[in-house]
C-alpha cells in the first residue's frame, strides 16, 4: 500500500472511532455542478456595437489586416496569449483619422491633414505608448510614392517631420507620438498630423491618382478596470497549495479505472457566429472556457491540488454529519484570452481578459 500524507493518516486513524459513534443515512451521490456563467460574454456584451445589422465600415482594409496580423503574432487560434510573444500590455486600440475634405493632390505632391480624436477614452485605460503606423513607400506603375508624417502647427500648418522609431514591418513604419498625447499630467483630446507623399520617378498625365491608405494611431494601454475581476470565479493561482495529499490508496485507484464521472475538465464551446457577434468580433471565432464537472472522490489525489480544508470537509461529511456538503468540483487554474474586436466608433481593439479559460480542476 502506498504511503499516505501524514495529515491523511491522522484522519484515517480518527475515522475508526468516529465511524462507530456516528450514525447517519447512506451517502447520496453529489450533484454535478451546472455549466458556470461565462464572464467573458458578459464583458463583451457591454462592448457590443448595437444591432445585428451593424457592419464593418471604414475600419476594414489595411488597418484591420494590420491588427489581425498583430493578433496572430500575440495569440493562438483559441485566443490564448503566447508567452513568448507578449505585447507588453493588455489593451491596444487602433484609432482612425477623422475625415477631411479638399483635394490632397497638387502635382506630384499629396498632402492630407490627419486628426485623431481621443475624447471618450475610458478612464481605467492608462496610456503607456502611442504610435502612428503608415506606409513609407508604395509601388506605382512608374516609380514609387514616398510618404512621411509631420506634426501639424496651427499657425503655419506644417510642423517638424516625425522619424520612424522602428524599421518597416512588412512595409509598415511606426512613429512614436506619446509625448504629444501626454502634455504634463493631462491627456490631449486630439492629435493633428499631416500625411505628406511625393511621387518619385517618371510620371504620365494618364496615370490615375493614387490614394494612399490613411495612417492610423495605435494606443498601447494598461486597463486597470477591476469590475471584470469580480465576474471571474477565482484569482489565478501561481503555486500549489501546501498540505496536499501526495499519495492514493490502491483501492481508490482501482475505483477510478472504472469510474468516468470523477471531477475533471470538460469542453464547452461557444461560437460567436451563433451569438450573432461574428460581424464585430474578429478573432477568435469561438470561445471554449471549459468547466469542471464530476464527483469529488473520497480520497483526493495529489493532482487535484485540494487543500487540507477539503480533506477535513470530506471526512466530516462521511463520518460525522452528512449535512456538511461534500467538496465541490471547481476550476483550479485559469488562463487569459485575447479578443480582437471592432467598437461602435469603428476603432479596432485588441484586449486580453484574465482568468477566462479554466485549465484544471480541484475539489474544495
Amino acid at each position: 500500500m502506498a504511503l499516505l500524507h501524514p495529515f491523511t493518516s491522522l484522519l484515517l486513524l480518527l475515522a475508526v472511532p468516529l465511524s462507530r459513534a456516528a450514525s447517519r443515512s447512506p451517502l447520496s451521490p453529489s450533484t454535478p455542478p451546472a455549466v458556470p456563467a461565462l464572464p467573458l460574454l458578459q464583458a463583451l456584451q457591454a462592448r457590443a456595437p448595437g444591432s445585428r445589422g451593424w457592419r464593418v465600415g471604414p475600419a476594414g482594409g489595411q488597418p484591420l489586416r494590420y491588427m489581425l496580423s498583430l493578433y496572430r503574432h500575440a495569440a493562438d487560434r483559441e485566443g490564448r496569449p503566447r508567452r513568448s510573444r507578449s505585447l507588453g500590455t493588455n489593451t491596444i486600440r487602433l484609432v482612425r483619422t477623422s475625415p477631411h475634405g479638399g483635394q490632397p493632390w497638387a502635382g506630384r505632391w499629396y498632402v492630407q491633414p490627419l486628426t485623431y480624436r481621443l475624447e471618450g477614452q475610458p478612464e481605467a485605460e492608462h496610456l503607456l505608448r502611442a504610435t502612428v503606423v503608415y506606409l513609407p513607400s508604395l509601388p506605382l506603375a512608374r516609380g514609387r510614392l514616398l510618404c512621411a508624417l509631420e506634426l501639424s502647427d496651427t499657425s503655419s500648418g506644417s510642423g517638424p517631420l516625425l522619424s520612424p522609431v522602428t524599421r518597416p514591418r512588412r512595409g509598415w513604419a511606426e512613429v512614436d507620438v506619446t509625448r504629444y498625447l501626454v502634455p504634463g499630467n493631462g491627456s490631449a483630446e486630439s492629435l493633428a498630423l499631416r500625411h505628406v507623399c511625393v511621387r518619385a520617378g517618371r510620371a504620365s498625365g494618364h496615370d490615375a491618382p493614387v490614394v494612399p491608405s490613411h495612417p492610423f494611431l495605435l494606443l498601447y494601454l494598461n486597463d486597470t478596470q477591476t469590475g471584470l475581476a469580480s465576474l471571474a470565479a477565482e484569482p489565478h493561482r501561481h503555486r500549489r497549495d501546501t498540505g496536499m495529499l501526495a499519495n492514493d490508496l490502491p483501492g481508490y485507484l482501482r475505483e477510478q479505472e472504472g469510474e468516468k464521472s470523477d471531477c475533471s475538465l470538460r469542453p464547452f464551446t461557444v461560437s460567436f457566429a451563433q451569438l450573432g457577434w461574428d460581424h464585430w468580433i474578429i478573432a477568435p471565432h469561438r470561445y471554449n472556457p471549459h468547466y469542471c464537472k464530476g464527483a469529488c472522490p473520497r480520497l483526493l489525489r495529489h493532482d487535484y491540488h485540494a487543500p487540507n480544508h477539503a480533506v477535513v470537509q470530506s471526512f466530516v461529511h462521511q463520518l460525522v454529519d452528512a449535512n456538511v456538503p461534500w467538496p465541490s468540483c471547481v476550476p483550479y487554474r485559469y488562463s487569459p484570452i485575447s479578443v480582437l474586436m471592432i467598437e461602435r466608433d469603428g476603432s479596432i481593439l485588441y484586449k486580453e481578459y484574465e482568468n477566462m479559460i479554466a485549465e484544471s480542476c480541484t475539489c474544495r
